[in-house]
């Protein structure tokens, strides 16, 4: 029983991980129709702030937790202002390509300024150790606290989406941007707003995966393929399928992990694969108007 019990929290705690990186993901399409192949060096690039936040400035992870995804935000504005507001009303295929050259621009940038090396970080003091259970389980502070932040942010984003204006927004200019423009909405300002929200929440992800995770230059390139299957799971543009995507794709690394070790390489796109079988749109997507 306590095995299973370490799988499932594994499974909650990279899960909920993968929700904070990927719902930027699926925020952006369903906002904007642009599919951002950059996010994941977005997110590396919170992690690479991170490390150099703390380890080189000696800042407290605290503080890098609020400083590091800022940067990374602003660096989307400027990305958004001088290179995809030129493709927002084209196919998607264009934004596409656009944001996979962004990727390689990102990729050799960090291997210029930090190496080709590997880098870590270590959890703030306050979360060192391990803590016991229910159950007679000792599980790693910083893995609840990852739990923790995952469980914020859900509550965040519903809230946001929900309960304020600037949510209800975002979700009038995502259902209809030219209504939303002759209810005197600017939608410029909120299309940028929105993309530079996603590069947020990737390098939050970042930033909180930094002292669990080796910090090198193809970090983003894993973490993309992840974040693409856990929408595929859940349905490109459902804010309620990023949710349940990470989850399932959790269960299956967390479970995998512990009782096939030898397949747990392959079982997320097995499950992928299975999804796309029987719901070719997600477990909660949207069928697409014709």
């Amino acid at each position: 029983m306590g095995s299973i019990g370490l799988a499932l929290l594994n499974s909650l705690d990279i899960g909920l991980l993968l929700f904070i990186i990927a719902v930027g993901l699926n925020i952006v399409f369903g906002v904007l129709n642009v599919i951002n192949f950059a996010h994941g060096a977005l997110y590396m690039l919170g992690a690479y702030l991170a490390f150099s936040c703390v380890n080189g400035l000696g800042m407290p992870f605290w503080l890098t937790l609020m400083v590091a995804p800022l940067g990374v935000a602003v660096l989307a504005v400027l990305v958004d202002r001088l290179m995809l507001r030129f493709v927002y009303q084209r196919e998607v295929t264009d934004s596409l390509l656009l944001t996979f050259a962004l990727l390689l621009i990102l990729n050799e940038s960090v291997r210029m300024i930090w190496g080709t090396g590997i880098h870590v970080v270590e959890p703030p003091e306050l979360l060192r150790g391990t803590v016991l259970l229910p159950g007679g389980i000792r599980y790693p502070l910083y893995s609840l606290f990852v739990i923790l932040a995952g469980a914020l942010v859900l509550f965040g984003l519903w809230f946001l989406f929900n309960k304020t204006r600037a949510g209800k927004i975002m979700r009038a200019a995502a259902l209809d941007r030219e209504m939303a423009q002759v209810l005197c909405i600017n939608t410029r300002l909120v299309i940028t707003g929105v993309f530079a929200f996603g590069a947020w929440l990737a390098a939050v992800g970042g930033v909180v995966a930094a002292p669990m995770r080796a910090i090198d230059p193809g970090m983003g390139d894993k973490i993309i393929i992840e974040s693409f299957i856990v929408v595929v799971i859940g349905g490109l543009g459902s804010f309620p399928g990023a949710l349940l995507g990470a989850i399932v794709l959790g269960l299956i690394h967390g479970l995998g992990g512990r009782f096939l070790p030898e397949i747990n390489l392959m079982l997320p796109f097995v499950g992928m694969a299975i999804v796309l079988l029987l719901k070719p749109h997600g477990l909660l997507g949207k069928r697409a108007s014709t």
